[in-house]
């Protein structure tokens, strides 16, 4: 089983440019986890709301996140991504999410 990893426009790609080279390492093993396990530990992926799943990575001390969604099944549609602050996860950033699966899937249907 492998599935595809998508980018949505170039949010996450900024978001993954602007890291560190070890925490973009860090991130592209946890992307590998997520293309090839049918089981992923929730220390690297949770469900956070509205089919919305958050990408986790922690790398010396500091905790980034990405939010994605599932798409058609094995399709990972990444979107934005952030350096985590605090304990809750920022609602700007869930919001920012859910607003990019509902424009993803409105350019879908076009």
């Amino acid at each position: 089983m492998e599935r595809t990893i998508l980018y949505y426009k170039h949010y996450f790609i900024d978001f993954f440019n602007s890291l560190s080279e070890g925490a973009k390492r860090k991130m592209a093993y946890v992307i590998e986890v997520l293309k090839t396990q049918q089981r992923i530990g929730t220390n690297f992926v949770k469900h956070i709301r509205d089919g919305i799943f958050e990408l986790r990575v922690q790398h010396e001390g500091n905790i980034y996140r990405a939010f994605f969604i599932f798409d058609e099944g094995n399709i990972v549609m990444l979107f934005n991504g952030f350096q985590k602050k605090t304990q809750k996860t920022p609602e700007n950033e869930i919001e920012k999410a859910i607003n990019l699966k509902n424009e993803y899937y409105a350019e879908k249907q076009q």
